[in-house]
């Protein structure tokens, strides 16, 4: 854990999780849950496959179509822009799933675009955000010093950008990880087997057993991008280091 930061958030997600571990505990769910151990593992290999390569071409894409939304050249539509993406991401993702599966059929391709498509919004809104919010003196003084547009957005603008882009990123992968299970019902795989399974059987230990991975899971990647956050973004341009 980064140094200087509240510990409060982690001693009470741990009270949360001991609190629930004792609940299963008692209430014989543990045994029914631990039935399923082999299947956990494999389904959670699937289900972090999908949000790895969802992610992966969201934070790509995002990043990218945030940089040339905040190009001088775009300020008249990228407004719009965001707006559209903003409409799109806001449709159900059962809807946008149903979608693929008419375009692409059955199968881990369609759940992929499905969960990309979902995940874009935050990178896209805040790398085109944190981009704006750079300082205009900044801008000013790099270009005074002679550099072209590109060197500006390298040495300036994506720098102290980094911090809010981030912030979109963790975001983004933490809201993949808990919208990934839906795609087992287009056939792609993942923990929602055991989630909308259990469920159809009225099986709680079976839907547990997949609720509880995919929640951990969310909480995993959330801490992950936390730390990479705190870590990889400089001093200089990171509040949670400036103390």
């Amino acid at each position: 854990m980064a140094p200087g930061r509240s510990t409060l958030p982690y001693i009470v997600l741990g009270a949360i999780a001991l609190a629930i571990a004792y609940g299963l505990y008692a209430s014989g769910l543990a045994t029914d849950i631990l039935r399923y151990k082999k299947d956990i593992v494999y389904l959670a290999r699937q289900h972090l496959v999908l949000v790895a390569i969802s992610g992966s071409l969201a934070i790509v894409f995002g990043i990218a179509v945030g940089i040339w939304l905040s190009r001088p050249w775009m300020a008249r539509w990228s407004d719009g822009v965001i707006q559209a993406v903003n409409m799109i991401t806001s449709i159900p993702t059962l809807g946008k799933l149903a979608l693929m599966m008419s375009l692409l059929g059955i199968g881990p391709l369609p759940a992929i675009v499905g969960l990309w498509i979902a995940t874009l919004l935050p990178i896209i809104r805040n790398t085109y955000e944190g981009i704006l919010a750079v300082p205009a003196h900044m801008v000013d003084a790099a270009r005074g010093m002679g550099m072209s547009g590109n060197e500006i957005l390298k040495r300036v603008e994506l720098p102290n950008a980094l911090f809010v882009i981030f912030a979109g990123v963790r975001t983004a992968m933490a809201v993949n990880v808990g919208t990934a299970p839906i795609a087992f019902l287009i056939g792609g795989g993942g923990l929602g087997e055991l989630i909308f399974t259990g469920i159809d059987l009225q099986e709680h230990g079976m839907m547990l057993a997949g609720a509880i991975p995919t929640a951990l899971l969310a909480v995993a990647v959330d801490f992950l991008f936390g730390q990479a956050q705190y870590w990889l973004v400089p001093r200089g341009v990171n509040p949670l280091r400036n103390f």
